[in-house]
């Protein structure tokens, strides 16, 4: 791939252009705000300037609403050898341009499994896919010059191609992304009026459970509209366990000691259901999950601490491999939990310890 067409400049088309630019690839940027697609390209993505001929790869990154409409103009138009889009869906935009009755043996739906909070051009990363899925959803129909353009790009991204059906897909980001989002946002909803003395007991628990509640809703009012039935079917699920748990909850309440039994028993079967789940979830490099245990340390909101203390886990030889920072409510200091091996938890801690850090018990 010499030459890249990139049509939508925010988070992940401009990240995208900024890996293709990277590896030496000519992109032209696009946008239908003309003024993103210049900061984009003053990010060092590309060039705002129109091809002057078809370039190799379109690479539409547009909301799910208008995939399949600007898709289709660039095919009509001839732009390019072979098109993509990156919507979070796929699905809902090939049958859009099946019934636009376009040739799409030059087209692959794909969706990279990355993103971040923020939006927009200036919030992009070349690095943004590196070590992340990036779902292709070929057909027989596709052309394997296009399926093997798509691969480049996803090689030039640093991401880990997956191919997978376009409905697979779309019911499987509905469970791991969709739902997951709206359940965050009805938690974090809880909190717009609550107790300011509530608020400030705020803990690391509800900041992970709320953590993408703060993406922004009109981006994800497209995402959904793309994808309601998938989404709908599983929050009728959800739905279905907390009226359980509800009515779990109240006879944990009720004076009759029968009532109280079969309380518990709902309440741990729905945290057995959860334990169940969460270990499928993948760990390290998309591996099985590992059991770590932490080492607590508490130190000083300052510079360098962090960078401290890994140098001395490292003196120490220990491999660090996960970090979580709880920060003290009103203290400029934190909780640092260093998640290791469990053999290495005594060797880290004596280390530690042995250099003045507080390790906690």
């Amino acid at each position: 791939m010499r030459t890249a067409l990139v049509i939508g400049t925010g988070l992940i088309g401009t990240s995208a252009a900024l890996a293709l630019a990277g590896r030496g690839v000519t992109v032209h940027l696009a946008d239908h705000d003309p003024g993103q697609a210049r900061t984009a390209a003053a990010l060092g993505a590309g060039t705002d300037e129109a091809p002057e001929g078809p370039v190799d790869l379109v690479v539409v990154a547009a909301p799910p609403a208008y995939v399949a409409d600007v898709l289709a103009d660039a095919m009509r138009r001839g732009v390019a050898r072979g098109y993509l889009d990156v919507a979070s869906v796929k699905g809902g935009p090939r049958r859009e341009l099946q019934a636009l009755g376009l040739d799409l043996t030059g087209y692959i739906g794909t969706h990279p499994m990355s993103g971040r909070e923020k939006s927009g051009p200036l919030a992009a990363t070349a690095d943004l896919f590196e070590g992340r899925p990036w779902v292709l959803t070929p057909t027989r129909d596709t052309d394997t010059e296009v399926l093997n353009l798509a691969l480049e790009l996803v090689s030039h991204c640093r991401a880990v191609p997956v191919v997978m059906d376009a409905d697979a897909h779309d019911r499987a980001v509905a469970l791991v992304s969709h739902m997951p989002h709206l359940v965050s946002s009805m938690v974090a909803a809880r909190l717009e009026h609550a107790e300011e003395s509530a608020v400030r007991l705020c803990g690391q628990g509800i900041r992970d459970v709320t953590r993408i509640a703060a993406s922004d809703p009109g981006m994800w009012i497209d995402i959904l509209s793309a994808n309601p039935g998938p989404v709908a079917d599983l929050l009728s699920d959800v739905a279905a366990d907390l009226d359980e748990a509800v009515r779990s909850l109240r006879a944990l309440q009720s004076a009759d000691e029968a009532e109280r039994r079969a309380g518990g028993a709902g309440i741990e079967d729905v945290l057995r259901r959860g334990n169940a789940g969460q270990v499928r979830v993948p760990g390290k490099h998309g591996a099985a999950p590992r059991a770590y245990e932490a080492v607590v340390v508490l130190i000083d909101d300052q510079p360098g601490q962090l960078a401290r203390i890994f140098a001395d886990a490292g003196m120490a030889g220990v491999n660090i491999e996960d970090v979580r920072i709880e920060h003290a409510t009103g203290r400029q200091a934190g909780l640092v939990q260093l998640m290791v091996e469990p053999k290495a938890v005594p060797v880290l801690t004596a280390a530690l310890r042995e250099r003045g850090w507080a390790v906690r018990q």
